[in-house]
């Protein structure tokens, strides 16, 4: 590896010692608007009583708790929809892309119709369909629709053998699931037609069939191509999930706004929700970039 000439690292100090400088003026200036309108930075309401109620939480939490334990189920909420968004998208997202080249013409042209309702409309708008158009006009709780005996749909949300989804937490869900699951098919399409055709001959010369083709060869290979982009669908996703507040889904933006508005720490706050969100990204950032340095193609 050619080592750095002097003058880009005299140019990589410079431009760190400009974005320190910025920084220093932008607090400062920050301090200064904040003495002459009387209000003091800090994080001592962190500790005060919340007095408000969370509708949907995991952990223990009543309105006599603090502020850092509501802003904690926030937190906990919205890793519950990115995790268990980013594990459904995927599922959607490949298999659709996956069907996009099959040789079934129905199935074919079904996912292209998927692919381009959903990624041609706008996001908040799906979440307000499927909060309003479908949940809450599902039968109510005793009349609920029962699929397979298995899954139940009423205007309580999903419900499943020992688990509950609240309508708000089940409409953000699929619609961040079908919404990137949209994009994911495409770069997983992308991803596959980037394939030489002769690993496709190849794989027949051998007698594999078309799915163990696809498993075994053709999809390892796309994976190189596909896993970059993917990650930042998965970002996406994360931070889409604050569009939550539209439905009442109580996430770490749902709280934080609460927080804010009986407080009145502005700056404070929204220094938390970038640290919280920042955090969050280049948590996915790290661990797919690990998963792309395994599916890289070695060269000898």
């Amino acid at each position: 590896m050619p080592k750095p000439r002097p003058w880009q690292i005299i140019s990589q100090i410079i431009a760190v010692l400009l974005a320190i400088t910025i920084i220093a003026i932008l607090w400062n200036n920050l301090n200064r608007n904040l003495q002459q309108l009387g209000i003091q930075f800090g994080f001592d309401f962190l500790n005060q009583q919340a007095s408000f109620d969370i509708g949907e939480k995991i952990i223990n939490y009543s309105p006599t708790d603090t502020y850092s334990r509501a802003l904690w189920v926030g937190l906990i909420n919205s890793l519950r929809v990115a995790i268990t968004g980013i594990i459904l998208t995927t599922i959607v997202g490949m298999t659709a892309g996956i069907a996009r080249l099959s040789d079934n013409w129905l199935v074919r042209n079904i996912s292209a119709v998927y692919v381009e309702i959903f990624r041609n409309t706008p996001l908040l708008l799906q979440l307000l369909f499927w909060y309003f158009a479908v949940f809450l006009a599902f039968p109510k709780a005793e009349n609920k629709i029962s699929l397979g005996g298995l899954f139940y749909f009423s205007q309580n949300g999903i419900e499943l053998p020992g688990v509950n989804f609240s309508p708000e937490f089940s409409a953000l869900l699929l619609g961040l699931t079908f919404y990137t699951g949209a994009f994911i098919a495409e770069i997983v399409r992308g991803g596959i037609q980037s394939v030489p055709k002769g690993q496709w001959e190849a794989a027949r010369s051998l007698g594999l069939k078309p799915s163990l083709a696809m498993r075994l060869v053709i999809f390892p290979q796309a994976l190189r191509v596909i896993v970059p982009p993917l990650t930042s669908q998965y970002l996406n996703l994360t931070k889409n999930s604050s569009l939550a507040i539209a439905i009442g889904y109580p996430d770490m933006y749902f709280v934080a706004s609460t927080t804010f508005n009986q407080t009145g720490k502005a700056v404070e706050v929204m220094l938390l929700l970038i640290l919280t969100y920042l955090t969050l990204s280049l948590t996915i950032s790290v661990i797919m970039n690990l998963f792309n340095r395994t599916v890289k193609i070695k060269e000898r």
